[in-house]
């Protein structure tokens, strides 16, 4: 099994759109201001955007891994975008920043090396 992508909701998919380009994406379908598309600029994930005219809250998180997250945060704080928390080392053993789309869903940009697949508390597969 595969994930294909995760589908966020906005209530204005161009300005959405700027948002997740600014991040980084790169858009691969627009239709009719409705629906967006973007592949993310390493491996094979996709991110949606659809639009909605509810409000939704659905406490949904979207990360990002990035190789150097205080290089990235550093560049988009430049550009503008606002974080509501700065690059912290979790007890996870991942270094996170969290921001907001235009539609406040939760987005982190994170750095985790092997600790994102491969952390000290990994079950056995055996």
């Amino acid at each position: 099994m595969n994930l294909n992508q995760v589908s966020v909701p906005s209530h204005d998919v161009p300005e959405s759109i700027a948002f997740y380009k600014a991040l980084g994406l790169e858009l691969i379908v627009h239709t009719h201001d409705r629906y967006a598309r973007f592949q993310c600029p390493v491996g094979d994930s996709t991110l949606s955007v659809e639009w909605t005219e509810q409000v939704i809250r659905s406490g949904v998180k979207v990360y990002f891994e990035v190789a150097d997250l205080d290089r990235v945060y550093e560049r988009l704080c430049a550009t503008g975008i606002e974080f509501e928390t700065k690059p912290k080392d979790q007890p996870w053993l991942w270094r996170e920043a969290q921001l907001k789309d235009p539609f406040n869903n939760t987005i982190v940009l994170f750095s985790a090396g092997k600790n994102r697949k491969d952390p000290p508390w990994k079950l056995d597969q055996s």
